[in-house]
């Protein structure tokens, strides 16, 4: 009996079996990675609608719009925004009109506990320069209809 120290009994040398080695990196961990951050950012996407906290009054019915329209927020509180800044109600429809011109219109978002003066107060103003207002509000679940 013969025993050799190589690893393959042929004289210390290796062959090749005419496969190639591989030198290319493995792409699909990476691309399972990236599509799950996507499925996840596209969910959040939808949550996080607007940065100020203001809870919208559910209606019955709701028309999806999907435009791209500044939106002025009254918090609780009655504070105005304009896309997450502050403004004064007399600056707001110059703000408007310089930040995005004039004529598309723009989303009123009022929290439900606000009082309907300050409500009223940027309705007429908006109006008063030609801008259109589409309220955003929620549709009703069918657990609120219930203890309606």
């Amino acid at each position: 009996m013969a025993f050799s120290q190589s690893g393959g009994g042929g004289g210390g040398r290796r062959r090749s079996h005419g496969l190639p080695s591989l030198s290319e990196m493995n792409v699909t961990p990476f691309v399972d990675v990236v599509l799950v951050l996507l499925v996840i950012f596209m969910l959040t996407a939808h949550v996080m609608e607007f940065g100020i906290e203001v809870e919208v009054p559910k209606v019955r019915q709701v028309k999806d719009t999907a435009q791209e329209l500044p939106v002025v927020t009254i918090t609780r509180a009655g504070k105005l925004y304009l896309n997450d800044k502050e403004v004064n109600y007399n600056e707001l429809t110059g703000q408007i009109q310089k930040r995005f011109g004039t004529g598309k219109g723009v989303y009123l978002r009022a929290d439900k506990q606000t009082v309907f003066d300050p409500i009223a107060q940027v309705m007429s103003v908006l109006g008063e320069a030609k801008i259109p207002v589409n309220v955003v509000t929620k549709p009703v679940d069918a657990a609120d209809e219930k203890g309606r």
